[in-house]
Formats: C-alpha cells, structure tokens, sequence
C-alpha cells in the first residue's frame, strides 16, 4: 500500500508531471531526435516537497539508459528551469530524481507467462522478481 499523500503532495506531483512532460519533449523536439518517445509516468514527492522521485518511460528501449544517464547528468539544469517555468505556483523547486519505469516490462512479462502452455503459477522460477527502487 504505502503511506497516504497529503494533497499538497499530490498537487505538487501532478503539476511537476505536466510542467517537466512539456519542457523535455521541446528539448527532445529542439535537438531534432524525433524517433525518441518520452514521457514521465509517475512523479512521487517526498513530504517535506524536497525531492521528486521521476518515473520515466522511454521508447524505444535500447537508448533509454544513454537517454536516462543525459537525464541524470543535467538534472541541475532541469531543475533549474523547471524553477523558471513554475516560479509562481512553487517557492522551493524539489531536488529531482529519475527513473526508468519498468512497470510496463513487468506486466507484459507476466502475461507472456500467463500464456504459456506451462503454467507459472505452479512452477514460478521463471517469472522474473521485480526489483525494489
């Protein structure tokens, strides 16, 4: 389950989400790399609204760790911008933190086992376990 967020908290999540959705596809769109799908899944913010967990997916899937590592590497920046574009609705910008999001992977794994022909569910070492973050 996990512990409950306070409005503020989800608020907070939901605007960064939109605001930082729309600033990385103009600079995906800006360097022209237009076979590149990004978009953030989830944003978690801690409750003192100092940090911002990111949850990315990135398509296609072979570059998503180069993608994911630029990310990290000028997360500085983005902060900073993100400040710029939501200097009115925030005082303090959060600390941000990305991750690629595997929660599509996992499902999908878990219905290509469903559909085999041997059941995992009686035999589960081939269903593969879900790493914590």
């Amino acid at each position: 389950m996990g512990i409950e967020k306070t409005p503020r908290q989800k608020k907070v999540a939901t605007a960064i989400q939109q605001e930082l959705a729309v600033m990385l596809q103009e600079a995906i769109r800006n360097q022209g790399a237009s076979n590149l799908v990004l978009s953030i899944t989830k944003v978690n913010v801690t409750i003192d609204l100092s940090l911002a967990k990111v949850y990315l997916s990135i398509f296609p899937k072979d570059i998503a760790n180069t993608c994911l590592k630029g990310i990290k590497e000028n997360s500085n920046q983005i902060r900073h911008d993100m400040s710029q574009r939501m200097r009115n609705q925030l005082r303090r910008m959060p600390e941000f933190s990305f991750y690629i999001d595997d929660s599509l992977d996992y499902v999908d794994a878990i219905e290509k086992a469903l559909n085999k022909a041997d059941n995992p569910i009686e035999d589960t070492s081939g269903i593969p376990k879900r790493q914590k973050k």
